[in-house]
């Protein structure tokens, strides 16, 4: 295992320079940050040079790629144009969306797998239609529609739950956009496990099982459900990286400053800096959840790590 883990990691390192530099070179390279700073005003060209030098912005591309990796290996992402550091940005936004994508894995998990086994286990019946055609207008339904029809009724309508979630943003405030947040993930969820246990269920390992004589719950949680997981952990695990950086919208709706919060702030204001450091830490995200995916292959089938 440990070979295993540390050949995942290597084939990380140039995942991860190839990600950042794209990233690094469509926001750099496709806009003028500096322009942006200014706004509609014509700045005098002496100062517009001297910014440029202490932004490093006046050497090339790879040059200033090269000086930014080396910034971030320091731990300083730079300053936003406000002249707050964006490490404080990432300190203020990052616990926050960590807790919502948590509330919406686990609602993910719990509500998606179990409902998939169901309809999985009872392929062609009445449930598993219901369950087909309730994920499919889950699927076709906006995020920002189910938002703000939830918000209204729960939060406005009806004064169940509040509309927007305070500065403090616990897990109980969470919920309901932890929710809105999981329901089309929870539903591609619910249909690859269902076609996986629906698929798993006629192997021959699943017969040979119930031949002998194994109880039907173990033969379920022990032999069909560990085998039909893979493709279901596969999609779990590159969603949370998805759920981190697109929660954008569902951040807006319910006022949560979170990443999605600033990233929507740092486009709308041309502000590079904090675009750049929030994606990249969001590219390391995405590898560590990829890595963790493959570290789950390895158990749930152990053959994959010598493979």
């Amino acid at each position: 295992m440990g070979r295993y883990v540390i050949r995942r990691l290597l084939q990380m390192i140039p995942v991860f320079i190839g990600s950042t530099f794209l990233i690094f070179f469509m926001v750099y390279a496709l806009g003028d940050p500096v322009a942006a700073l200014f706004g509609d005003k014509a700045p005098d060209p002496a100062t517009v040079a001297r910014i440029r030098k202490d932004l490093y912005l006046d050497q090339p591309l790879w040059k200033q790629y090269l000086h930014y990796m080396g910034q971030i290996f320091q731990g300083n992402f730079g300053t936003a144009f406000n002249g707050q550091p964006v490490t404080e940005l990432m300190a203020s936004a990052f616990p926050v969306t960590l807790r919502l994508t948590c509330v919406a894995i686990v609602i993910e998990i719990i509500v998606g797998i179990t409902l998939g086994v169901i309809s999985g286990l009872r392929r062609g019946r009445a449930v598993d239609t219901g369950v087909l055609v309730l994920t499919l207008v889950v699927i076709s339904v906006p995020t920002f529609v189910t938002g703000y029809v939830v918000q209204f009724l729960l939060g406005v309508k009806w004064g169940w739950v509040r509309p927007t979630v305070s500065s403090e943003a616990g897990f109980g405030e969470l919920l309901l956009p932890g929710l809105v947040l999981a329901l089309v993930s929870l539903a591609y969820v619910t249909r690859l496990t269902r076609t996986s246990i629906a698929e798993n269920n006629r192997a021959d390992y699943v017969r040979t099982a119930v031949a002998k004589g194994l109880p039907r719950r173990r033969v379920i949680t022990r032999h069909l459900l560990r085998n039909s997981l893979i493709p279901v952990v596969t999609f779990i695990g590159t969603d949370i990286g998805a759920l981190m950086g697109g929660a954008i919208i569902t951040e807006r709706i319910f006022n949560i400053h979170g990443v999605g919060y600033q990233l929507y702030q740092g486009i709308l204001r041309s502000n590079t800096p904090t675009v750049v450091g929030f994606v990249t830490i969001l590219v390391i995200v995405f590898l560590l959840a990829n890595l963790l995916v493959d570290l789950l292959y390895a158990v749930l089938d152990p053959r994959i790590r010598y493979a």
